[in-house]
């Protein structure tokens, strides 16, 4: 059997639905109707990825997932959110606690497929990767992917990471909104065209942790973002066309 995926979702008809579906692609599927069944399970078992509604009849599927991002036992357990609640506003509080991914209902079951597919290959090794990107403080070790400031880990999703590997592997090169979601190999958060100045604005609050030393990630007006890899470069591009951090390219 392939990856296990947890399910806590209180809706028995599309928990029937989505766990035979994905079942029959190769994934193992438990299932939890509610958020004390779910934090039970996961005590218990190893998952690798959690599949979480957000309206559950014991409370709210943001809570369960503000406390898997602040246990270092599962931080970067791979997170896709379910809800009803369609608005873009809840979608950014769900990527902003940490989500890798948002679904809203109803949906098809195949996109559910390729989403959990692009989770799963994300979490997964990168067996052509550098050993080790080294900027200054920051350290990318794409081997082990994870990050670390000054020794100390970062606190990124599995896709907050994954991010930041493309625009550190272009170092110095503006890149769009498009040119990060081809690097991404069809991420399939494209159809929510900010969900990239969300993660790009949680990496910077990670990796710019002084405000007394310079942006490392520099957004350009109208163009996109900038990976800077020297001083040299922190310091011209901050002058010449860098907006302010948390700003977003036209």
């Amino acid at each position: 059997m392939g990856s296990r995926l947890l399910l806590i979702d209180d809706d028995q008809r599309l928990v029937a639905m989505v766990g035979d579906y994905l079942r029959g692609h190769g994934y193992s599927v438990e299932a939890a109707a509610n958020l004390r069944d779910g934090r039970e399970r996961l005590r218990r078992d190893a998952v690798d990825a959690l599949i979480l509604d957000l309206m559950l009849p014991d409370g709210d599927g943001l809570d369960l997932a503000r406390e898997l991002r602040a246990d270092p036992r599962t931080r970067r357990l791979p997170l896709l959110m379910l809800s009803a609640r369609g608005e873009p506003m809840d979608r950014i509080v769900g990527l902003e606690i940490g989500a890798d991914d948002y679904l809203a209902k109803p949906f098809e079951p195949r996109e559910l497929l390729a989403r959990v597919k692009a989770l799963m290959r994300r979490a997964g090794p990168d067996p052509g990767a550098d050993e080790m990107l080294e900027f200054g403080r920051l350290v990318i070790d794409l081997g082990a992917r994870h990050a670390r400031l000054d020794g100390r880990p970062c606190e990124l999703t599995s896709h907050q990471f994954e991010l930041l590997v493309v625009l550190a592997r272009a170092s110095g090169r503006v890149l769009s909104r498009d040119q990060i979601m081809d690097a991404l190999k069809g991420h399939p958060m494209e159809a929510f065209d900010r969900s990239i100045d969300v993660h790009v604005s949680r990496i910077r609050a990670v990796i710019e942790d002084d405000p007394k030393t310079p942006r490392r990630l520099l957004t350009v007006r109208g163009s996109g973002y900038v990976f800077a890899r020297r001083q040299d470069q922190i310091d011209g591009d901050r002058g010449r066309s860098a907006a302010p951090a948390g700003a977003a390219p036209a």
